[in-house]
């Protein structure tokens, strides 16, 4: 069995969701934030963040879109992203990097802005520029899904709820809907997705 070390409001999320639609049985361990954390759970997540996904045999992973991606794998009969081989399976790696590369560390940015500058007086600038790169990143993604349904290939696929826990997390939310609407559309039938609904009760990403 896996077990999940997650909290709610953080990228466990979409972990949290790949496991359910792939109906694999898991433990969930919430972890309080904290920046003292016990060596235990330092010795699996050197960095102290979530997710961490421990897997069966015992090894553990961190890095949601990676975790994702081996989910994914594991799993192929849940059909959580085009198989390997797809013509999609090239799209679908290509912006699962590019979200765990741009816009991910932009929103940590944003709201860790005293961790990524050494002036007291600067996390005013280190969050404007997290804005600007998360907005830079947002305006590709809603390029990319002008006239699709999904991100990749034809159905739903983990890259569609990795990019929703993404854009629900943009500090100015109303602003993004605005935007993006290719984004809002594609965020508006995940808003009414079964399971979306359920994690959304625990994890409140949007207002239900």
């Amino acid at each position: 069995m896996y077990k999940l070390y997650t909290r709610p409001g953080s990228g466990g999320f979409v972990v949290e969701a790949a496991l359910a639609l792939a109906n694999a049985p898991f433990e969930q361990i919430d972890v309080p934030k904290s920046d003292r954390p016990g060596p235990a759970f330092l010795d699996i997540s050197p960095l102290n963040q979530v997710p961490v996904l421990t897997l069966p045999d015992g090894r553990s992973m961190t890095e949601s879109a990676a975790i994702c991606i081996l989910i994914a794998e594991r799993h192929p009969e849940a059909c959580l992203a085009p198989a390997v081989g797809a013509p999609a399976r090239a799209d679908f790696l290509r912006w699962m990097a590019f979200m765990s590369s741009v816009l991910y560390p932009a929103v940590l940015r944003f709201y860790y802005a005293h961790r990524y500058t050494a002036d007291a007086e600067g996390t005013k600038a280190v969050k404007q520029a997290a804005i600007a790169e998360m907005d830079r990143g947002f305006a590709v993604l809603d390029a990319a899904l002008k006239g699709r349904d999904w991100l990749v290939g034809d159905q739903m696929s983990l890259a569609d709820i990795y990019l929703v826990m993404l854009i629900a997390w943009h500090p100015d939310i109303d602003t993004a809907r605005t935007a993006w609407p290719n984004i809002e559309r594609l965020w508006a039938k995940l808003r009414e997705h079964p399971l979306m609904k359920t994690l959304n009760t625990s994890h409140e990403m949007w207002p239900g």
